[in-house]
């Protein structure tokens, strides 16, 4: 998290308010070939959920680290069960990703 006091970084990522001279809080997950992977925008009076950024880096990195075999649904931490992307699974996470199982 930075602070980017002349808008320049900001104004890149869109999140730069010009009239006001501000940024929202911008929150953006880059993969090491620089593609954004996630972002979350918020005005300035909310902050961000740093857990839960830490969450969804690692999240990212075991779904890069498994080549594309792997995907974790939302609530997801590392060494709780993951899903086979596909499909099949598209509408149907509720089936195979039980609650107790998630969170056990």
């Amino acid at each position: 998290m930075l602070s980017d006091g002349g808008g320049k970084v900001g104004t890149v990522y869109g999140v730069y308010d010009e009239n006001a001279g501000v940024e929202a809080r911008g929150r953006f997950i880059i993969d090491p070939d620089g593609v954004v992977r996630g972002y979350e925008v918020l005005t300035p009076p909310v902050g961000r959920n740093v857990n839960e950024t830490f969450r969804q880096v690692q999240a990212f990195q075991l779904v890069r680290e498994s080549k594309g075999t792997a995907a974790t649904p939302s609530g997801w931490r590392p060494g709780k069960k993951t899903l086979a992307p596909g499909i099949d699974l598209v509408g149907k996470v509720w089936k195979k990703w039980k609650t107790k199982e998630a969170f056990d």
